[in-house]
């Protein structure tokens, strides 16, 4: 999610999306940006109603789900091959044993 202080750009949410995944981070597919963000808040700090705000409680939601769908299950999502496979040292020393 981005806010900035200017007019509407995706270019931050895209960066932070490849940044996350370079991270092994699940990045959800739903995304939003508010432009001119100062002007979208009341005199007590909250959002005003608008579609910006709906766009955000979309994407807060769609978080929410993958967060659920995803939880406990980390270990099966950043397991490697390229990782966990032996090295072809690692595997001569394993099989070419000198002894029994």
């Amino acid at each position: 999610m981005q806010v900035c202080g200017g007019s509407q750009s995706f270019n931050t949410v895209n960066q932070l999306r490849i940044l996350g995944r370079w991270l092994r981070m699940l990045t959800i597919p739903n995304q939003s940006s508010v432009p001119k963000a100062f002007m979208e808040f009341d005199e007590n700090d909250r959002m005003k109603p608008s579609p910006f705000y709906d766009r955000i409680v979309d994407v807060m939601e769609e978080l929410v789900k993958f967060t659920l769908l995803v939880r406990e299950r980390s270990d099966l999502l950043t397991d490697r091959y390229s990782e966990r496979k032996e090295s072809a040292e690692d595997v001569s020393k394993r099989v070419n044993q000198r002894a029994i």
